[in-house]
């Protein structure tokens, strides 16, 4: 992920845990602070976004196909003062789904719906992302 992508490496998100379809993420608070002493939003939309990326990796062949987010949404709901974290997960009807798709049509789309936390677990963030998936 840093070659691929140098903003998300410069904000120093980390992937925790990666496997197959799921994936646990980690915004630092440090160097992502806004004016008011909080976490910067946009710091949190690149957690709540990137994950799509990693579960597609974890399920598709990245020397054919590639993921690209086509809408987010997302809803602050408490300011973050700590680290935060994400975990996504895709279930396995839903892997067969997408790896189905990419092989017959070369196409597939997706939806995670995630909630990012804080390091108490508090809800900071919820979000709803629709990727797709391409062949090259």
């Amino acid at each position: 992920m840093k070659d691929s992508f140098p903003f998300v490496e410069r904000a120093g998100l980390e992937v925790l845990d990666v496997g197959r379809g799921s994936c646990r993420l980690k915004m630092p608070i440090e160097g992502n602070g806004n004016h008011v002493g909080i976490m910067y939003a946009g710091a949190l939309f690149t957690l709540a976004e990137v994950p799509g990326g990693v579960v597609f990796a974890g399920i598709a062949d990245l020397q054919r196909h590639y993921p690209i987010v086509g809408e987010l949404n997302i809803r602050f709901t408490n300011p973050v003062t700590t680290d935060a974290f994400v975990t996504a997960a895709l279930s396995d009807a839903e892997i067969e789904r997408i790896t189905n798709d990419l092989e017959t049509t070369g196409k597939t789309k997706y939806v995670l719906e995630l909630e990012l936390t804080d390091e108490a677990g508090t809800v900071v963030a919820t979000t709803t992302g629709t990727y797709l998936g391409r062949s090259f």
